[in-house]
């Protein structure tokens, strides 16, 4: 039976188990420059050594007003990948291996002068709203992403991750709330995610997986829900992608503004699991799954009972670098521990 620990293959990544770190924003970078620092390095690294499979790097953009703040990191620059080639070694070093989530935050773009999004609708009354993009820029946004993903994999990481949940721009691309666009672009909402997925898929390596990170279902009034989410993922997959990594929401305020109903996501343990899992069966892919995993039995559960391929695990991981670690002495499995820590945990039966 599969359990956290069991590797796991899909093309040629081959993980030594099946614990994601999953992409969280740091808003950690120094100049504003995009460029990861020290931090990066030390957060990324440490989880490596407490023994994740796989590591993605957070929300790294491909335009400096792609950002959600000044503060976060970008891959719009070749002066960019040096810090991240560094992480990537660093992770390496310590068996796990390292994706990246390629994205933009479209009118979630909190410190950009104007932001950019498919239709001119503001994320709330108190954001700066949004500038419509033109046919010819989304066209050029697919170049960046592009570029985006050929800088990553110059960097050497093993997987690519696109952004296409929590209300950044590929998301409001194939919502029906904030894509109003009467193009070739409205007309079919998941032509901008397929095109930026055969645009990443251009750039890497044939036995590459592609990741794209989706929000099943919206939380706002005409927000879409499973239904829609497995359309467009369905016409994700045809264009390339080979894992989806579902969570839910970030579309809209929660509760408040005219679009909302005061529905909220659910607060209980493993609350996105079942749509993950209906993502998996249904359309016959790996799947991630996210949200409030982070007691041990719950996420091999989880696996065990073929919900999902993988679990990320967030929170949990934040707190406790040696998730993963701690995950396998409460579990009595065996994984491969540091030397120096070994005195620290249960002996297993080798």
């Amino acid at each position: 039976m599969t359990d956290l620990f069991t590797p796991y293959t899909l093309k040629d990544l081959k993980l030594k188990n099946r614990v994601v770190m999953p992409p969280m924003c740091q808003y950690s970078v120094s100049n504003k420059d995009g460029i990861a620092t020290d931090w990066h390095y030390m957060h990324y690294v440490s989880r490596a050594v407490g023994g994740a499979g796989l590591i993605i790097i957070e929300m790294t953009d491909v335009e400096p007003d792609g950002r959600i703040s000044d503060f976060d990191l970008g891959i719009w620059s070749d002066e960019q990948i040096p810090a991240l080639a560094r992480i990537v070694e660093g992770c390496h070093a310590y068996g796990a291996k390292v994706g990246i989530q390629i994205a933009h935050a479209g009118r979630k773009a909190e410190d950009a002068a104007v932001p950019v999004a498919p239709s001119a609708i503001p994320f709330d009354a108190n954001a700066t709203p949004p500038r419509e993009l033109t046919n010819a820029e989304v066209k050029a946004m697919i170049e960046k992403f592009r570029q985006g993903v050929a800088r990553a994999v110059k960097a050497g990481v093993d997987v690519i991750e696109l952004h296409g949940a929590h209300g950044y721009l590929i998301h409001q691309f194939h919502s029906p709330l904030t894509n109003l666009r009467t193009d070739e672009y409205g007309q079919d909402l998941t032509r901008f995610g397929s095109e930026v997925i055969r645009a990443a898929k251009s750039q890497m390596p044939a036995g590459m997986p592609l990741i794209m990170r989706i929000s099943a279902k919206e939380y706002v009034e005409g927000g879409y829900g499973l239904t829609d989410s497995l359309k467009f993922s369905k016409a994700y997959k045809e264009a390339g992608v080979d894992i989806f990594h579902v969570s839910t929401g970030g579309e809209g305020p929660i509760g408040v503004g005219p679009i909302a109903t005061g529905e909220k996501p659910g607060s209980h343990a493993a609350y996105q699991v079942p749509l993950a899992s209906a993502i998996k069966h249904n359309l016959d892919v790996p799947v991630i799954a996210v949200g409030r995993l982070d007691e041990p039995i719950l996420a091999d559960a989880v696996l065990g009972n073929e919900e999902a391929d993988l679990v990320a695990i967030g929170r949990g991981m934040l707190r406790n670098p040696y998730w993963a670690l701690e995950a396998a002495a409460q579990l009595h499995k065996e994984t491969d521990i540091p030397k120096p820590y070994m005195f620290s945990f249960p002996r297993t039966s080798k």
